[in-house]
């Protein structure tokens, strides 16, 4: 029988998985689950990244709400204008120092200064400080997900660690990058590595089929729609595996005349892009956390796009030009976030969806490929369980305080974290 005096999770062997937000089950008010003050849904906090910025003529918004128009590269995300805040004219000064792609990401979210001559020291980031304090209490405090490995060179003077990372636990500590799907996915849902043969969907189902008989009707439709997100994850995280782990390469011979690699990143980048925009939705409808950071790319990446028939320049020299080709590329990275929305829109909380109750962060390290850092490219998705006005272009550039420290500080209050500083900030977005 499943017990409902427990936490919520669905157990079996070597197996943990969290529930979503479920009505039959909020008045127990598990203080992991749900606030017990409110019985509401809790608030998440994502960031996605995209190395190298964007073409600068296409990004761009005006209007409110449902009227409001975007630029080429934001088209993507025309269902959600009025749940979309797009910021324009914020900078972090450190950041200006040594006008390259390693000294303009490391320090991304944090606002740190950082060492140069190959040394690593940059700032605990945002999504950190809010994993030690209002993430704490989930099974992972926060997930740091990424698709491009990490490239330990060092270019100009900078490390490319700072290229490669953008959450940092401490400032001398890059918080790990998980890249491989199927580790991201055990993580969530797996107590321990021996039960990896097993399908984590069929070692939880006897309790499912438990819990199945003590909830509502509406309930019970919200959990089978649950578990058939978590198998269809699993089953393509399989296929992805099967067909090649060649990172950003198409295969021109019938058969690989090179040994096969085992390290399971799948071949193709958009299934590669789209598994971990699953396991982000997935760790935010279960609340195994409420903090992720995902890393489409790094900056100065190396990254090709075979899937758009783009294959001929990797990403950072592809950066440099403003085509239609880079204006594409742009489009399939907004449209992961579009994705993400999409999802966590579809599901309900209560009188919320979970994009209402969520803060999705996109973000560069410069607005185009020619490291312009002085205005950061800066759109958010989502309503922080009610706590962010949205359906609004704000532009500081001619404003005094319009530092992306200013932003996090805004933002970190919405999740009850109160600061007097952070990074270069003492004064928060009034407007935010």
């Amino acid at each position: 029988m499943f017990d409902t005096s427990r936490r919520q999770f669905l157990c079996g062997l070597g197996v943990t998985m969290a529930l979503p937000w479920m009505e039959s089950l909020k008045l127990l008010a598990d203080e992991k689950q749900i606030d017990a003050a409110t019985g509401e849904a809790p608030k998440r906090f994502g960031v996605l990244f995209s190395g190298n910025g964007f073409h600068h003529t296409e990004w761009w918004a005006k209007g409110a709400g449902a009227e409001m128009e975007l630029g080429r590269v934001l088209e993507p995300l025309q269902s959600h204008r009025e749940k979309m805040l797009f910021i324009k004219g914020l900078y972090n000064e450190e950041a200006l120092k040594g006008n390259i792609h390693s000294s303009q990401t490391g320090n991304l979210l944090s606002g740190a200064p950082l060492a140069s001559g190959g040394d690593i020291h940059s700032g605990t980031s945002v999504d950190q400080v809010l994993a030690q304090t209002y993430g704490k209490g989930t099974k992972v405090p926060s997930l740091v997900l990424g698709c491009e490995k990490s490239n330990p060179a060092v270019h100009k003077n900078y490390s490319m660690l700072y290229s490669s990372h953008i959450s940092w636990s401490s400032p001398t500590t890059p918080t790990p990058l998980e890249v491989y799907p199927a580790l991201a996915f055990d993580r969530m849902f797996r107590q321990s590595a021996s039960a990896a043969d097993q399908s984590v969907l069929d070692a939880v189902l006897e309790d499912a089929s438990d819990l199945r008989r003590t909830i509502s009707k509406n309930d019970r439709r919200k959990l089978d729609e649950y578990l058939n997100s978590v198998r269809e994850v699993e089953q393509r995280i399989d296929q992805a595996n099967n067909r090649g782990e060649f990172q950003g390469w198409r295969p021109t011979l019938i058969e690989p005349n090179i040994p096969r690699p085992t390290d399971g990143i799948p071949q193709d980048i958009a299934e590669h892009m789209r598994l971990m925009c699953d396991i982000l939705v997935l760790a935010f409808q279960t609340d195994t956390t409420r903090i992720c950071t995902l890393k489409l790319n790094n900056d100065h990446s190396s990254l090709r796009f075979p899937n758009l028939n783009i294959d001929y320049m990797i990403h950072h020299l592809l950066s440099h030009q403003e085509s239609e080709d880079w204006l594409r590329v742009n489009q399939f990275f907004v449209e992961q976030l579009a994705y993400i929305a999409d999802k966590l829109d579809a599901v309900e909380e209560g009188e919320r969806t979970a994009l209402d109750n969520s803060i999705l962060l996109f973000c560069s390290s410069m607005l185009t490929g020619g490291h312009i850092a002085t205005d950061l490219p800066v759109v958010i998705v989502g309503r922080g369980g009610g706590n962010l006005e949205t359906g609004r272009v704000l532009d500081y550039s001619d404003k005094p305080n319009r530092k992306m420290c200013s932003l996090y500080l805004s933002l970190m209050e919405k999740y009850g974290v109160q600061l007097d500083r952070f990074g270069d900030s003492t004064e928060r977005l009034s407007e935010v």
